[in-house]
């Protein structure tokens, strides 16, 4: 095996840090105006985070009872608070959250042909009105986000509009008003892909119905014996005098998303299962949600975070850049920016990223700025439930994150990316294998994985992450190649009388340092910073030289 040689090509190729060099801490610089496009947003499985409140690991009569990784495992808001309040998120550049739907899961176990497994991931709602009880309480959830508020980190909800849970005997099926038991999806067309359940035993709500429908008696009578019934009923009353829209199902639904964006200033929505639902259905939730926003941040001027206004990602599965504006379910085309998204979740990345530096970077720069012009997308190498990752035994955690961080777009950083976290569990079957616990300890002791240590790919990671959140020209600027070798390109961004301008060259040599070419960019005699060694230098003739050997160089203004 010809491991010295591999070894280098890692350290050139894909930018590894150099072991010598002493990590340097965060520095305090201006911060340019937050924006979506440029956004880093980290997904995290509550439940798989952080443990910060034992107390409250086995709630509705749950047991220790699952197939491997298919059960509750004790992360919770409390711990996500935590990870806040330590500043892992700030050191890592982050500038938004994804947590998995927060909402009262079915409260047994089921198999769907992989084991027994419960709700941990909230895809399986019993009551979309309810937190649930493993994950915290609602004071809790608004510790959460208002910590978050005050550390700039705005928060995203994942809410489905698609499914409930499936039936168990603790957990009956909604009324047939409300939901379909069949046909399952078998994805010819729009309709086999829309008007079907995506799996057996997971009932679809009827999003398609206008017809006027009554609480299901289940849920009914659950509010009852928690004694807030009347209350939840006059709400729901004044939802409909207000808006007009029909007692169907949807907007009972958009009704209850909204209701946590109100209560806690939730800033935006990641939208699941998009597709398997009538397009229009997103377009109504976001003039709901967005009503509520503005309510939250009208009654709670001190605790937002500016006047962005309110922000949805879709997951319409295998959605790529190249699909731009035009995504066929077969026999329907839907403009799905048009139905209320900011931004459409890119699917494409993980192949597209086999690419060289310049090829995707060109391409995804020449698509958001052509035919996606005033939306954007939101990259991803890994997630929650794609099987094939773009690197499940972290081989290569130096080159996802150049390539993940530094592509024009949003980035979704996936917890663990940052710390290599194996994505390929021994006995986990299905998606379980890529949703192991957060590997704090590994962290902890920068464990080795393959020719890395964690600690180190962490702090590479962070470093083009601090550059990202200070500068918005990285994903959403124009970018343009300056040369091949050492490879180097520029990016520029302006909006109003705000303009950003950075150059990253990759792929240096160590041992020695390395000039920059950034004619065009900045001007002679200009002082500018590398944010990846944390040095400053003067542009002469064109270039700039920091006293630092790294492989990679982020370089913006001072």
């Amino acid at each position: 095996m010809k491991l010295p040689a591999l070894a280098v090509s890692l350290m050139f190729a894909f930018g590894a840090v150099n072991a010598a060099a002493a990590a340097p801490a965060p520095w305090a610089a201006p911060v340019k105006p937050f924006v979506w496009e440029n956004a880093t947003v980290y997904f995290l499985l509550t439940d798989r985070f952080n443990n910060g409140n034992p107390d409250n690991d086995h709630a509705y009569g749950r047991m220790d009872d699952a197939a491997k990784l298919r059960g509750f495992m004790g992360g919770d808001f409390a711990g996500i608070t935590a990870k806040i309040k330590e500043g892992y998120f700030r050191e890592l550049g982050v500038t938004a959250l994804w947590i998995t739907p927060p909402v009262e899961q079915i409260h047994a176990g089921t198999d769907e042909g992989t084991g027994k497994s419960y709700g941990f991931h909230g895809y399986w709602a019993r009551d979309f009105t309810a937190i649930d009880a493993n994950l915290g309480t609602e004071e809790e959830l608004r510790t959460l986000v208002d910590t978050a508020h005050a550390n700039g980190l705005r928060v995203l909800f994942d809410v489905v509009l698609n499914h409930t849970g499936p039936v168990t005997d603790a957990d009956p099926v909604w009324p047939a008003d409300w939901v379909r038991l069949g046909p399952t999806c078998t994805y010819k067309d729009a309709r086999t892909t829309i008007e079907c359940t995506l799996v057996k035993n997971l009932p679809d709500i009827r999003t398609d119905s206008d017809k006027p429908v009554a609480l299901p008696p289940g849920l009914a009578s659950k509010w009852k014996k928690e004694g807030r019934y009347e209350r939840e009923v006059k709400e729901l009353d004044a939802f409909f005098k207000r808006t007009g829209y029909p007692r169907a199902p949807r907007y009972y639904l958009a009704k209850w998303h909204a209701d946590w964006v109100r209560k806690y200033g939730i800033d935006g929505f990641r939208a699941d299962t998009v597709k398997h639902t009538e397009p229009g259905v997103w377009k109504d939730l976001k003039k709901v949600a967005s009503s509520a926003f503005e309510d939250w941040k009208k009654a709670n001027p001190s605790k937002k975070l500016g006047d962005t206004p309110f922000y949805m990602t879709a997951e319409v599965y295998n959605y790529g850049i190249h699909h731009a504006r035009a995504f066929d379910l077969g026999g329907l085309t839907v403009d799905y920016p048009a139905q209320g998204f900011d931004s459409m979740i890119n699917f494409a990345m993980k192949t597209d990223a086999v690419e060289s530096y310049e090829k995707l970077f060109s391409a995804y720069s020449q698509a958001l700025q052509g035919p996606m012009k005033g939306t954007s997308v939101l990259n991803y190498l890994s997630s929650h439930d794609d099987g094939e990752p773009y690197d499940p035994l972290r081989q290569r955690p130096y080159e996802t994150a150049n390539k993940l961080l530094l592509a024009p777009g949003a980035a979704q950083i996936y917890y663990g990316d940052e710390t290599a976290r194996l994505l390929k569990i021994e006995g986990a079957e299905g998606d379980a294998t890529l949703r192991s616990f957060m590997n704090w300890d590994e962290l902890a002791s920068n464990a080795q994985r393959g020719l890395n240590r964690v600690a180190d790919v962490r702090e590479h990671w962070a470093k083009l992450g601090r550059f990202r959140q200070a500068h918005p020209a990285v994903g959403a600027g124009v970018h343009r190649m300056i040369q091949h070798y050492p490879y180097t390109f520029k990016r520029t961004w302006e909006k109003g009388d705000v303009t950003d301008r950075v150059v990253v060259a990759l792929g240096l040599p160590l041992d020695k340092p390395t000039a920059v070419l950034v004619s065009g960019v900045f001007m002679d005699g200009q002082t500018v910073r590398d944010w990846y060694s944390g040095k400053t230098a003067v542009v002469k003739g064109g270039k700039v030289q920091f006293d630092a050997r790294n492989s990679v160089v982020l370089i913006g203004q001072e």
